[in-house]
């Protein structure tokens, strides 16, 4: 049988891979990460046979706070020195109400977990004006960071703590078909 899947870069200037996660019990802090890469493997009459690989670079966190983001890079979180990235590498996709469940391996500091990403999309292919055909797709993911040994936090004085556990994981993207 012929593989016609298609594959798609991300184009990082018309995407963003950002997360959240709760600070002292009572607001979300949000963050972003500025250097990422990745392709989808896909072919819309056989989407479970699509394939998804994601690099992100860790030193490119960031918070608008640039003591938060250092202490973010350090040991006490992601150790971005010894853990530069952190990546996701799909091992199955299946369909999910209107989208895509796509399971996959997310490693982060030299532990990898089983993450499933609940994906709106593919969107219809669309040409830009330069050329290209398009396609783009949202995913989120909700995981435990203790889960990837990053547990620094602090107990608060009236219960509580610091830093939540759960980080909520928001990934929109834009592909550009790759030419064959």
């Amino acid at each position: 049988m012929t593989d016609t899947a298609t594959t798609w870069a991300i184009d990082t200037s018309h995407s963003s891979v950002t997360f959240s996660v709760r600070h002292m019990m009572i607001s979300n802090v949000k963050g972003e990460f500025g250097a990422f890469s990745g392709t989808a493997r896909f072919d819309a009459a056989a989407p479970e046979k699509a394939s998804v690989e994601v690099d992100v670079e860790l030193a490119s966190i960031d918070t608008h706070d640039e003591k938060r983001d250092a202490h973010l890079r350090s040991a006490d979180f992601f150790d971005a020195e010894r853990h530069p990235k952190m990546t996701f590498r799909s091992t199955a996709v299946r369909p999910a109400g209107d989208g895509l469940a796509v399971d996959g391996d997310l490693t982060i500091k030299g532990v990898t977990k089983r993450v499933t990403l609940a994906v709106d999309g593919p969107s219809a292919v669309h040409a830009d004006p330069w050329g290209n055909q398009r396609i783009g797709a949202s995913a989120t993911a909700t995981i435990k960071r203790s889960e990837f040994g990053i547990t620094w936090n602090t107990a608060l004085e009236a219960g509580g703590v610091l830093v939540g556990d759960d980080v909520k994981i928001s990934i929109d993207v834009s592909l550009v078909k790759q030419k064959a």
